[in-house]
């Protein structure tokens, strides 16, 4: 069975593992993300040699890169995270290992993963959605990841949803994910417990009384608890990502949308207001089939496997 090491790169650390064709992970390694961009890519370099010591029959490696990825799968346009522009990422890993290699965006993996091993398995066209800080995404079309002209497709938590609106951390205004992200929940939490301290009772019972540093596990576990504020801004974070959902299945009519990131770990207190505001949203309304909508099932191991298993694609 062919082998080969899937690596996801991330602002903080760097995760790595030995797939097999089943997407198993076999063996992991874990780093911190160094400060320096190019002692970055040694880290994916010894990361890549630990593993192969393990695994001799390795026979490549895909890398799952946070930022743009240029449509030949080998050189990192832009990481702000990482402080990457222009870099030749695949060739550099390459003369460092020996192996093969294969460069990806990492929502782009993960989405793969989903496809081939996840909750979109039974699906040819799917949309992945990861709701954490931001939005990211990846899109499958009738097999194959939608990676555009450029190789910068699926960018999806920028799309304008509100003309001039709030500020974007891409330099624009009034990007999806400024409205329908972790980041969005958390000041959602904060505006509503600091306007009316009655209703936001409990998610300031659990941040010491302080509204303006409420987090999202505290308005989880006030609309676990029952909370009805804590639970509208589930409702308001639901109905911005239903927004969204409906103008991409007017693009892109997948069969399913799946949630992933940080904020979908609440699993149903997101996934059914969700799948409301979807519906509501959905231009022609009872005419058109419906695609589903489920909650990723890969986790963590999604970034890994999704770049393994598209080192074989090469």
């Amino acid at each position: 069975m062919a082998l080969t090491i899937g690596v996801d790169v991330g602002g903080t650390k760097i995760a790595a593992g030995v797939v097999d064709e089943t997407g198993e992970i076999l063996a992991r390694t874990r780093v911190p993300t160094p400060a320096d961009p190019q002692w970055a890519v040694d880290a994916i370099a010894n990361a890549v040699r630990e593993l192969r010591e393990q695994y001799r029959e390795v026979t490549a490696v895909g890398v799952g890169a946070p930022g743009f990825v240029d449509r030949d799968r080998s050189t990192v346009i832009f990481a702000p995270n990482i402080a990457w522009e222009n870099e030749p990422l695949r060739t550099r890993i390459e003369e460092l290992t020996g192996l093969d290699t294969v460069v990806e965006n990492d929502a782009n993996s993960a989405a793969w993963a989903e496809f081939r091993f996840g909750a979109a398995a039974e699906h040819s066209d799917m949309v992945l959605i990861t709701v954490g800080t931001g939005i990211g995404g990846g899109i499958v079309l009738d097999g194959r990841l939608h990676r555009g002209r450029f190789g910068v497709a699926g960018e999806i938590g920028h799309l304008n949803m509100v003309p001039d609106g709030l500020l974007c951390g891409c330099g624009g205004r009034g990007c999806w994910e400024q409205y329908a992200s972790g980041r969005a929940l958390r000041r959602y939490g904060r505006e509503k417990a600091a306007a009316d301290p009655v209703a936001g009772k409990r998610m300031l019972e659990l941040n010491d009384g302080v509204a303006e540093t409420i987090r999202g596990i505290h308005i989880t576990e006030a609309a676990e608890d029952g909370d009805p504020l804590a639970l509208d801004c589930y409702e308001e974070v639901a109905d911005w990502l239903g927004r969204g959902m409906a103008d991409l299945a007017a693009l892109f009519d997948p069969g399913v949308f799946v949630l992933g990131g940080g904020v979908s770990d609440s699993g149903r207190l997101l996934l059914d207001p969700v799948a409301k505001a979807f519906e509501k949203y959905l231009t022609g309304g009872v005419h058109r089939p419906r695609a589903e909508v489920v909650l990723a099932s890969m986790g963590s191991a999604a970034g890994i496997v999704g770049a393994g298993d598209l080192a074989r694609t090469r």
